[in-house]
């Protein structure tokens, strides 16, 4: 019964610095993390961090006191992860590719005490924190550039005593990807990112034997996830301060890399890369993708050139410290891949439910669509000083994603849509991805992005926005007639674009279709 005494002591709660004590106990002499030239086992790096946690704490950084992190992904940032809820504090990674405006918005939102720099982000650095002399400014760069260096802290100090911060105390606010509006901060508790681990290993992801890759920015899930998962498992991580191409297949090659997340565009610029046929791929055993949705050409081609490693989509939100359900690779294959069940975002992980339901959050009869709602330890606790939009996030216990989906009988969840990147043209719904998976299977088509864009007749009408082959010519009605045996004549492209170029991308890789909606929606009082 709520509220009955056992007559039980308080039980201890666990912090994201037991992760890494374990992991210093029975992974003490392990490689750890590769950065460059530095190269430290799980020993060393406990060291570090607990040392770094005892300056912060001289510092006077006190129990719940926001630390952000303003740098390109480094050996001393994925440190940080971990040394600032060891000392008490919580983690903020600032989203460098923002302007000045929206980083001192964000400092404004999150009121740290201190704020973390390496080299490159050092000016910006001192300009968003202008006027604010309750915040003290670091270097987790190269050179000090005038302020107190990471180096020196280390050197300087003794290993402080962990904070006992753990359970459902905060941990990490976690600004999301920003594809439909004004970025916010997701509250990641102790909890959520202890859990996210397990469900992670339970999937056979980030375990102790992976090498992985850590490609993915740091202010964003695809950073800051697997690097806490793998130092809870006691791995390697493999860090690219920022993606390309060319040094992650060196990177690959020379350090035998297992894993990595990477998302659709990358996994293009990869297998598109003049040295992929060069660079020995053969120790690659995993790849995840997810985060955005990926064509059925553009996986089949992954396929292909990776034919030994498994290909396991990973979906979720921030909000969900990210993930919650996973395709695994067997259902890219075999009977599975018949029944089309290949197209799924996956099921539920171990520990998460989820349910597809409709405007009134009753959950809708299998094989309709409505949307995505998900529950389990991994839920975020709220928004950060946004109690409205928190309720509303999470009402019912529920998060709801803002996807709209479906579920089989089996338990497998297709993602049709960003419920706001739906179409509504003469009253029928119709999904961009579903449209961009039938265009996508022209052999001229490079990439694709579909969205709504205005109609006299029909209020909206389907427009197809593509990067063509280098030499490839495709014309309107080529592309409606390759699409007319594919999709139902109300969801065929109406018009299209040629792009030149790269399309615009969220700091996470994602399309940003918002961008590309933008011109033909300005002056309309509505905006897709």
């Amino acid at each position: 019964m709520p509220g009955f005494d056992h007559g039980l002591p308080p039980r201890p709660v666990i912090g994201v610095g037991a992760l890494l004590a374990r992991t210093a106990r029975v992974r003490t002499r392990h490689r750890a993390i590769v950065d460059g030239e530095r190269s430290r086992n799980w020993g060393e790096v406990a060291d570090r961090v607990s040392r770094i946690a005892g300056a912060m704490q001289a510092m006077g950084v006190r129990p719940g006191d926001r630390v952000a992190v303003l740098a390109l992904t480094n050996d001393r940032y994925v440190e940080l992860l971990c040394a600032i809820p060891r000392a008490g504090g919580v983690v903020v990674p600032l989203n460098w590719r923002w302007s000045v405006a929206e980083l001192i918005d964000g400092i404004a939102d999150c009121e740290p005490v201190l704020l973390f720099v390496d080299d490159k982000m050092a000016d910006v650095g001192r300009q968003i924190i202008a006027g604010r002399p309750e915040i003290r400014m670091l270097s987790i760069g190269e050179t000090p550039d005038g302020l107190p260096h990471y180096e020196q802290l280390i050197l300087d100090h003794q290993p402080g005593e962990d904070a006992g911060r753990g359970g459902d105390d905060l941990c990490q606010l976690g600004y999301t990807g920003g594809t439909t509006g004004r970025s916010k901060a997701a509250m990641l508790s102790h909890r959520n990112i202890i859990n996210e681990a397990m469900m992670c290993w339970s999937e056979g992801l980030f375990r102790e034997d992976c090498v992985y890759l850590l490609n993915g920015p740091m202010f964003h899930a695809a950073g800051t996830w697997p690097a806490l998962s793998t130092m809870g498992s006691g791995g390697t991580l493999i860090v690219m301060p920022q993606f390309e191409a060319g040094e992650a297949l060196r990177l690959i090659q020379t350090h035998g890399v297992t894993e990595s997340l990477l998302v659709p565009a990358v996994i293009q610029m990869v297998i598109e890369h003049p040295d992929f046929a060069a660079t020995d791929t053969s120790s690659f055993r995993t790849v995840i993708y997810g985060a955005s949705p990926i064509t059925e050409t553009l996986l089949d081609r992954a396929v292909a050139a990776l034919p030994q490693a498994r290909f396991i989509q990973a979906y979720g939100m921030t909000e969900l410290s990210p993930m919650c359900a996973v395709l695994p690779d067997y259902a890219l294959r075999g009977d599975y891949r018949a029944r089309g069940v290949y197209r799924a975002a996956g099921r539920a992980t171990v520990g998460v439910q989820i349910r597809i339901v409709d405007e009134d959050d009753v959950e809708v009869p299998c094989g309709e669509v409505g949307e995505i709602v998900v529950r389990g330890e991994n839920m975020m606790l709220g928004y950060w000083r946004r109690p409205e939009e928190t309720a509303h996030a999470l009402r019912g216990g529920w998060m709801h994603t803002g996807d709209g989906g479906r579920m089989d009988e089996e338990g497998f969840v297709y993602v049709v849509d960003r419920v706001k990147d739906m179409i509504i043209s003469g009253g029928e719904n119709v999904y961009s991805q579903e449209v961009e998976n039938a265009v996508s299977l022209h052999p001229a088509v490079r990439q694709c992005a579909v969205v709504g864009i205005p109609s006299e007749k029909w209020g909206e009408s389907v427009h197809a926005i593509i990067r063509l082959h280098d030499g490839a010519t495709l014309t309107e009605v080529e592309l409606i007639e390759h699409c007319r045996p594919l999709i139902a004549g109300y969801k065929l492209p109406r018009s299209m674009q040629i792009w030149d170029g790269e399309f615009p991308l969220t700091p996470a890789n994602k399309v940003l279709k918002r961008e590309l909606r933008r011109p033909f929606w300005e002056g309309h009082e509505r905006k897709i």
